[in-house]
């Protein structure tokens, strides 16, 4: 793919990648991106156009923190994966007035937006676009490591390339990512 002369994404990639959704049901859109200006373009981009579902976590969730506005046409096929800190800046909230409120925030915001958003956490939260929230039972702190997060995005993605709708992907990816770190 086309790439920037520091070695990210271009924008010049969209076409392309537009081009391999082609037959495909799901985009995980984030992981080891990096925060460069293009890539951030292109990311936005992605996300109000891709034709499949997308699973957007890490530097995928900063690129959006400065424009929420492509969030605005995804009508409940973006699945986005915070912890508090990504979630304080895509709100423009802190960390802690996160966590204060984790319910309520993750909520308006899912509703807002029309998006699925899993908060991670302490009993992550699966909230839907219709207001809806789930509280997962699942995981521990070992969940906290550096790549978990990754991990999650994978499942979630796998759920949805599978052909389970956003809510339930959400739903059994965080179950199964917390229960294998409780199992381990």
């Amino acid at each position: 793919l086309p790439e920037t002369e520091a070695g990210t994404l271009a924008l010049e990639a969209e076409k392309p990648i537009l081009n391999l959704l082609q037959g495909k049901t799901a985009l995980a859109l984030g992981p080891g991106l990096s925060t460069h200006e293009e890539t951030v373009h292109l990311v936005r981009r992605l996300v109000s156009q891709c034709p499949v579902p997308i699973v957007v976590d890490a530097d995928g969730l900063n690129a959006l923190a400065g424009d929420l506005t492509p969030l605005r046409s995804c009508n409940g096929r973006v699945i986005l994966t915070p912890h508090p800190g990504e979630m304080a800046r895509l709100t423009g909230l802190t960390s802690s007035d996160v966590q204060a409120d984790r319910v309520g925030v993750a909520g308006r915001f899912a509703r807002d937006y029309g998006c699925h958003l899993i908060l991670k956490g302490a009993r992550s939260l699966i909230a839907r676009p219709d207001g809806r929230i789930h509280v997962n039972s699942t995981g521990n702190p070992a969940l906290a490591s550096g790549g978990s997060g990754d991990v999650l995005t994978g499942l979630v993605s796998a759920f949805v390339a599978r052909g389970f709708p956003p809510e339930k992907a959400a739903m059994w990816g965080v179950y199964l990512h917390g229960l294998a770190a409780d199992f381990l």
